[in-house]
């Protein structure tokens, strides 16, 4: 579910829209197919739940805004967003210290 590139991690997400709140619900699938499984509480509407989760990725992995891009998947539960500046290890890391708090 994440991988590192020249710009930093990629994080493969498993959008739910539409949700109380939104969290880290658990994981997707399994093998190189995971995806973070993330219940997002904006509607699936005018990039709404796309602009949330993005907004909920730079808070959960202490990055400014702007250094979370969704690459792609905008129509789609199914999203890949960069992490900017990100090294794998560090993603890894504060990902794993998210999935432990739930």
């Amino acid at each position: 579910m994440l991988r590192a590139t020249s710009a930093g991690a990629t994080l493969a997400v498993r959008a739910q829209p539409g949700a109380k709140k939104t969290a880290i619900v658990g994981v997707y699938g399994e093998g190189a197919a995971a995806q973070l499984k993330i219940a997002v509480q904006a509607p699936p509407v005018e990039g709404r739940a796309n602009s949330a989760l993005a907004a909920f990725l730079a808070e959960t992995f202490a990055l400014p805004k702007n250094s979370v891009e969704l690459i792609t998947g905008e129509l789609s539960r199914s999203k890949v967003f960069l992490l900017r500046g990100v090294k794998l290890e560090e993603a890894e890391a504060k990902l794993a210290r998210w999935m432990q708090k739930d």
